[in-house]
């Protein structure tokens, strides 16, 4: 979605915010490179875009990206856009387990060591390594008089994680153009295989304290609470959007999204602490999520253009059949800095209920529920992200641009008491981030 002043020089590509539908099947792509004789021609009409990602947690998780896209759009009105993603995180991730006034001792997700919180500290497993590969690509072309068509494949590997996936939509102009009815539909296949196999659900963590007298004691205990060596999900989601011109200088658009998931939901390496009344942990069980989950969102945008600058906001509603609600609002605006560079502020804010089975931690002298998470994404939180982005124009006519933004993430507590000790200690931390974004386009 777009909106261009023909008294400037310059322009702001806008986000395709349809990212869960498009692109093509190899055939496709093979018939069309044959058909068009100069196609991987790269100095004809071919443009390229780079981007540098560095996020950073206060004493977590960090991740560096990059990302590579090449876009062919030749005279006969097709577009094509192939893009690579590599990414590596490392850090320390929470493992879900509750804090206590003493020093605990866990077993590693791999069965492969152990590793110690210290007294008052959330348990975090600094060991998380982890490195992704992503290559999107996607092929759009008119399918016939004021309809577009858009095909596409993905691929996404882990070192734990593949991830397959096809999609594809149509876009319908009417009204001269001025409106744009969209439906798309996609379809993904992910396989999990975490070092170590699958834990049973709400099985017990095995720690080695000294009780077994051999290694290789330890070692069956720990495959008595695996189940397999993999497991598999699939996610089906239909799109509906409407973009609508309002006039020379606004545009709005609406979404709604349907996304139904069914299959190993669980996170292997997450935990649940059992503990008394007094607080203190007695045990660690597996978490165990529906193998199923319904998820709905509607979003509206609205970019307005003035003389000299363009005003960006969007709200988006989320709920599912977890009993998550979430609510974002985003507002933007970009400011031009004579002909050749910009600067935009960015505002974001986001909240989000907690899952029907989140807890921070169960009591070891009540049943254990079906399903139980303590993992703080399912949980009561609000997020925001104050950030300002500065792009300017090469001599040469290409693009720059540099994004710095801090995030702020702080739970709330979904529980009236707690027993004992663990008033006294802290159960939701908040969480700090930094987002630096380097992008190059030529």
């Amino acid at each position: 979605m777009q909106l261009v002043n023909q008294s400037k020089r310059m322009s702001k590509k806008a986000k395709n915010v349809s990212t869960a539908i498009a692109a093509a099947s190899c055939a496709l792509l093979g018939s069309s490179a044959q058909a068009e004789g100069d196609f991987w021609d790269f100095s004809k009409d071919w443009k390229f875009d780079t981007g540098f990602l560095y996020y950073g947690e206060t004493d977590r998780v960090s991740a560096v990206e990059g990302v590579f896209s090449a876009t062919h759009e030749p005279e006969f009105n097709d577009k094509f856009n192939f893009k690579v993603v590599l990414d590596s995180l490392t850090g320390a991730s929470p493992s879900g387990a509750i804090a206590q006034p003493n020093s605990q001792t866990f077993t590693r997700p791999s069965g492969n060591g152990q590793y110690t919180a210290e007294a008052g500290e959330i348990p975090l497993d600094d060991t998380f390594r982890d490195t992704r590969l992503q290559m999107n690509a996607q092929w759009t072309k008119p399918a016939w008089e004021n309809v577009t068509s858009s095909y596409g494949v993905h691929f996404s590997k882990e070192y734990d994680y593949l991830s397959l996936a096809l999609n594809g939509s149509l876009a319908w102009d009417l009204n001269q153009k001025n409106s744009t009815f969209s439906a798309g539909l996609s379809y993904a296949s992910d396989t999990y295989e975490p070092v170590g196999g699958i834990p049973d659900p709400l099985s017990s963590m095995v720690i080695d304290l000294g009780q077994f007298p051999t290694d290789q004691d330890f070692q069956d205990a720990f495959d008595a609470t695996r189940i397999d060596s993999s497991d598999d999900r699939q996610t089906t989601d239909i799109l509906l959007g409407w973009t609508q011109v309002i006039n020379r200088s606004t545009i709005m658009q609406f979404n709604y999204s349907y996304s139904n998931v069914s299959g190993y939901l669980n996170d292997p390496f997450k935990v649940i602490s059992l503990v008394d009344n007094g607080g203190i942990a007695t045990d660690h069980i597996y978490e165990n999520r529906p193998d199923s989950r319904t998820k709905h969102s509607f979003y509206w945008q609205t970019k307005h253009h003035f003389d000299e600058s363009i005003m960006d906001v969007s709200v988006r509603y989320f709920t599912d059949d977890w009993g998550i609600k979430s609510q974002t609002v985003e507002y933007k605006h970009l400011f031009y800095i004579g002909d050749s560079s910009f600067i935009e502020p960015q505002f974001r804010y986001y909240s989000q209920t907690a899952a029907d089975f989140y807890q921070p931690y169960l009591l070891d002298s009540a049943a254990v529920p079906e399903f139980a998470s303590a993992d703080i994404r399912l949980g009561e939180f609000t997020g925001v992200t104050l950030g300002l982005k500065y792009g300017w124009k090469t001599n040469a006519g290409n693009e720059m641009a540099l994004r710095l933004s801090y995030y702020k993430q702080s739970a709330k507590d979904v529980l009236d008491s707690h027993p004992g000790v663990l008033n006294d200690l802290e159960i939701y931390p908040d969480m700090d981030a930094v987002f630096l974004q380097y992008t190059y386009s030529f």
